[in-house]
């Protein structure tokens, strides 16, 4: 079941807008792409960054991401799209949802997991792709 943020989110009507900031940040260089827990970063070689994070919270879920891929190693590529897929319900005590992020890169593609964590009443996921000051 998505939680009461995720709904609000797609009422909103944001997923144009993120569309266009990606697409304005197809064929840049990415200068440096970290993940801190809750946000995928790109910083850019011209200045500008994005970041991808799960804006849909709702109550006391646990939000995260994480990934296995070496990170630093996409330096210096260019950055040639993303998609979101769904993945596994993970098993355990309570609900464990998984989305992948795949973000499409000249030096091939690395993979994000978005998780969150809930009772059964605050799945589903709000990726945004959000402009960041660099």
């Amino acid at each position: 079941m998505d939680g009461f943020g995720v709904m609000i989110d797609r009422l909103c009507g944001h997923h144009k807008k993120d569309a266009a900031r990606l697409t304005d940040a197809i064929g840049k260089v990415i200068q440096k792409v970290w993940t801190d827990d809750h946000a995928l970063i790109l910083e850019f070689e011209d200045g500008s960054g994005l970041g991808f994070s799960d804006e849909g919270q709702s109550c006391c879920e646990a939000r995260y991401m994480s990934t296995d891929d070496d990170l630093a190693y996409f330096a210096g590529s260019t950055l040639q799209g993303a998609e979101l897929r769904e993945g596994p319900d993970m098993p355990g005590r309570e609900e464990h949802n998984t989305q992948f992020l795949l973000v499409a890169t000249s030096k091939g593609v690395f993979t994000v997991v978005n998780h969150v964590e809930h009772n059964g009443y605050y799945g589903g996921f709000a990726i945004r792709v959000l402009e960041r000051n660099v």
